[in-house]
């Protein structure tokens, strides 16, 4: 509960400190005194936003410090352990606003973050006020508020998971089959390129290969005559080079028994010869393999022609030509990757839409039973506090879709990141009128006793360990508030309630009042805040509510009696 609470310079406050106890607590005082600033202080010391038009002028710094007794087992001491935080007595929260918009948050003397101030005090209070009520409005909080009925976050939170999951897969997806469609119409041309490569048959370094042939096929005729007639003045006609070394071999042969050296000369001769002959014999199969066939070089200009044009075409070089044959092949290939890889998330995509579609289902059927409970509880709630012939619904759509592109359950009903679910809160405040959204007909009273109704409602399921509302009272009077306040003083049997009133018949339910006052010193205005611990002291401002500025003895008397009823 909130036991302690200490706010310096803090708009029109300049120094206060209050000391709450756990029941039923009332501040009251005039309008404009600073009782819903008290409230806004609250406020940031739970986590909310803070600004410098907050700090009292002509300060440099706002202060708000709040002491909190927790339950050594409770949600706030596990995160506060967690973080090595020590809350065996308690937690301190302390928040300090500059003028120049900086905030600073401390836990338990340890300067922390916003987030975490926010993850301590979840469940340590909750605030109805004005923004409450118009929250309360919006159709668009209603399934929160459900969900916090039916305590079904956990199971939200893994449908909004598996929403957000499935969303990029299902991009992805597009984004490929974009891509897809993109590539298969190239396809087409690209087999093309393909093929007219892969038909030419293209060797390594052919086009070399080519220009040598051509230079032979273009100059064979004169090869020809040049290598026959070599056969001819070597072996063939008469007084070939072979024929004369060979006389001239076998005269040095003769000679040689006059002189030994002449031998070695003849056998060199006879090795040469030898020779001249192996040459010609080489020189005519050399001969009959020479092409001189014209057609053999106009084929060999058309190979060459074509692989110019593959080569002009494909990158000027016969090696460029053969990587661009192979980056193509490449594409070609990734077509069919892509493919696969659209098939692997669309398999992931379904078995993804079958797990949320059964939560989504699961959540769904939670929600509707949770909701008649809900609409019984308020209705109940709503007769206590004079609004017996009230009719309170909740009341549920699901749109079906018939878009691929959707996340949906195997009916077709959509689903979105909070499930297939729209929930609305529908009141008749009236017999013969018809159900409609709260913010259609929902007067200053009827809200105020529908906002106390659903926190009565919901305060049996949520842990909160303080309940504070602002403006409870807007609105109504005589025995509806009369109502109001016993709601109030029956819920704080469960939790620690804190309640800014204007009305008698309120805070004479209060086990502690509070009287807030506003008064200008030097030209400075400060707001003061005195417990009211003695009975004559509550007596007065009891009378103070009920009559205003003129207390007459009639009004001490009326208010006498209104505290002893409520004690009673």
């Amino acid at each position: 509960m909130l036991s302690e609470l200490t706010i310096k310079n803090f708009a029109i406050i300049d120094d206060i400190q209050i000391s709450f106890k756990n029941e039923f607590s009332v501040l009251t005082g005039e309008t404009g005194a600073g009782k819903s600033i008290i409230i806004e202080a609250v406020n940031l010391l739970l986590g909310g936003r803070a600004s410098a038009d907050l700090v009292r002028a002509g300060c440099d710094t706002a202060e708000l410090e709040a002491f909190f007794d927790i339950d050594a087992n409770s949600r706030a001491a596990m995160i506060l352990n967690d973080q090595g935080i020590d809350s065996s007595d308690g937690l301190i929260v302390r928040r300090i606003i500059s003028s120049s918009g900086k905030s600073r948050v401390f836990i338990n003397s340890r300067q922390s973050t916003l987030d975490l101030l926010k993850q301590v005090t979840f469940n340590l209070a909750g605030i109805s006020s004005q923004h409450a009520h118009q929250g309360l409005l919006k159709q668009e909080n209603h399934l929160d508020i459900l969900d916090e009925f039916a305590e079904t976050q956990d199971l939200k939170n893994k449908v909004r998971k598996l929403y957000h999951t499935i969303i990029p897969l299902k991009k992805k997806i597009r984004e490929l089959k974009k891509s897809l469609d993109t590539k298969r119409k190239e396809q087409d041309f690209l087999e093309f390129q393909i093929n007219e490569i892969s038909d030419a048959a293209i060797l390594p370094d052919e086009d070399e290969d080519l220009e040598k042939k051509r230079e032979i096929l273009v100059n064979s005729s004169k090869i020809f005559e040049v290598v026959n007639r070599s056969i001819h003045e070597i072996h063939d006609r008469e007084g070939s080079l072979s024929e004369r070394l060979s006389f001239l071999r076998n005269d040095m042969e003769k000679l040689s028994a006059a002189d030994e050296n002449l031998e070695k000369f003849a056998n060199r001769i006879s090795s040469i010869v030898f020779d001249l002959q192996d040459i010609a014999n080489e020189l005519r199969d050399f001969s009959s393999n020479i092409d001189l066939d014209p057609a053999s070089l106009e084929m060999t200009d058309q190979r060459l022609d074509l692989i110019s044009k593959l080569k002009r075409k494909y990158g000027g070089s016969l090696d460029a030509l053969l990587d661009e044959y192979e980056t193509m092949q490449l594409k070609l290939s990734q077509t069919t990757e892509i493919e696969k890889q659209i098939k692997i998330f669309e398999n992931d995509v379904q078995g993804l839409l079958k797990v949320i579609g059964q939560k989504a289902k699961t959540l769904s059927a939670l929600r509707k039973t949770a909701g008649k409970k809900l609409s019984e509880f308020a209705r109940k709630e709503l007769d206590a506090l004079e609004m017996g012939k009230a009719k309170f619904e909740v009341a549920f759509s699901i749109q079906t879709t018939n878009d691929s592109e959707d996340i949906a359950t195997a009916d077709l009903e959509k689903i979105g990141p909070d499930g297939m679910d729209k929930s609305s809160f529908l009141l008749s405040p009236n017999p013969g009128e018809a159900l409609k959204p709260l913010v259609k007909i929902a007067s200053g009273g009827e809200l105020s006793r529908i906002v106390l109704a659903l926190k009565a409602v919901l305060s049996k399921t949520k842990s909160l360990e303080t309940l504070i509302f602002d403006e409870v009272d807007a609105g109504i009077g005589g025995a509806t508030s009369e109502k109001v306040g016993q709601k109030l003083k029956q819920l704080s049997k469960k939790h620690q309630v804190i309640c800014i009133t204007h009305l008698a018949q309120i805070a004479k339910y209060a086990q502690n009042q509070f009287r807030i006052s506003k008064n200008v010193i030097n030209g400075r205005t400060f707001t003061t805040i005195v417990p009211l611990a003695e009975e004559n002291a509550r007596i007065e401002e009891i009378a103070r509510m009920i009559g205003g500025a003129h207390i007459t003895d009639a009004t001490l008397t009326h208010a006498r009696e209104l505290l002893e009823q409520a004690s009673s």
